[in-house]
């Protein structure tokens, strides 16, 4: 475990973006859960309140051997629009945010020059809203939230 790195991203409702770090070649493990707020051990209710601060997140465990800061930062840019503010599709709020939590000064200046990169690209119409920020405690999400996109295809895959 300690040669493993953990990065810690928000852009949206975290099933689908859980499910595209998961499928990443040297991530090890992933989680959705709570960040960014102020409200310990806040639950799904509570967040989808607006009122914790919290945006739904994903840990990302990796191997920076196998797949580098850089790499997780290039993918979390690709699965979601950095330019709306709280709010992903039909999904509205601040919970919806799009962040990267940095946990060292490192992840920072790297998230940083991504942000600038891509902000340079002109890739975007309007303006990249992405906060940078520091990591602060993340709380897991509750189990049924875990993998979903994972457990609803094996639900459906009966009926198949």
């Amino acid at each position: 475990m300690d040669d493993y790195e953990i990065a810690i991203f928000a852009a949206g409702c975290f099933w689908g973006v859980e499910d595209k770090f998961r499928r990443l070649d040297g991530v090890i493990s992933t989680r959705v859960g709570y960040t960014g707020g102020h409200v310990p051990d806040a639950t799904y209710k509570e967040v989808c309140s607006n009122k914790t601060g919290h945006a739904e997140a994903v840990e990302v465990i990796f191997d920076p051997k196998t797949v580098s800061y850089e790499n997780l930062l290039e993918k979390f840019w690709d699965v979601h629009d950095p330019t709306t503010l709280n709010r992903q599709g039909p999904d509205i709020g601040r919970q919806y945010r799009s962040a990267i939590f940095y946990l060292d000064n490192d992840q920072k200046e790297k998230a940083l020059r991504s942000k600038e990169k891509l902000e340079q690209s002109r890739k975007f119409r309007h303006p990249i809203v992405t906060e940078i920020t520091p990591a602060t405690e993340f709380w897991e999400a509750e189990e049924y939230h875990q993998q979903y996109n994972e457990k609803k295809k094996q639900r459906f895959s009966v009926f198949l």
